[in-house]
């Protein structure tokens, strides 16, 4: 099953975040709450961590992209 992640909201005033660096490559496995992004929002960094374990399989978005608040980030498919 692919497991979409989401950009999540961290503030009520936040809209958009910004890909900073991507932690893993597609392909790679995951697990249920590894960091696999950095996005920079509001002035401030933080991870988005893999909601399930299982394989990185897609990167939805790229390193500068600004991406809404509940936009796809990347896929997962479930282990």
């Amino acid at each position: 099953m692919r497991v979409q992640v989401l950009m999540p909201q961290w503030g009520m005033g936040m809209r958009d975040g910004t890909i900073a660096k991507w932690l893993k490559q597609e392909g790679d496995p995951v697990t249920h709450g590894e960091a696999i992004v950095e996005v920079e929002a509001e002035k401030v960094t933080a991870t988005v961590d893999a909601p399930v374990s299982g394989t990185l399989a897609r990167r939805a978005a790229v390193e500068g992209d600004v991406v809404e608040v509940q936009g796809l980030i990347a896929e997962i498919d479930e282990a």
